[in-house]
């Protein structure tokens, strides 16, 4: 069974930082694969947060200089550094994995559960 499933969300003050991690099971998740970060908060449309590929890496421009997104090949893992929160970012956020970049955008094969931030003011 393919599994991603992440962890590190969790409640945080504005200004502080989370690092989300998302651990693949079940299959080779290696750097073929479109692996990344949607959010979706209540009331709100799922948006693209971050996606790495092969040895690139895409932020969204709104979160540029705040959110950085990486990778462990060996380790099966993709990981979403999250500093100077906001309020706004509040969301539950889902990592993915597809072996295309258009399927990713679209319905990816592969989705974590999710793991819901909190940024209090």
């Amino acid at each position: 069974q393919v599994q991603l499933v992440e962890s590190g969300g969790g409640l945080v003050q504005a200004g502080g930082s989370l690092r989300l991690s998302c651990a693949g099971s079940g299959r080779t998740f290696s750097s073929d694969y479109v692996m990344g970060w949607f959010r979706q908060a209540p009331g709100k449309e799922r948006e693209v947060v971050a996606t790495t590929y092969q040895n690139n890496s895409y932020v969204a421009s709104a979160l540029k200089g705040r959110f950085t997104v990486s990778r462990d090949n060996a380790k099966n893992t993709v990981y979403l550094q999250m500093n100077s929160l906001k309020p706004e970012d509040t969301a539950v956020y889902y990592c993915f994995a597809d072996l295309t970049f258009i399927s990713s955008m679209r319905d990816p094969t592969y989705w974590g559960q999710g793991t819901q931030v909190t940024v209090s003011s």
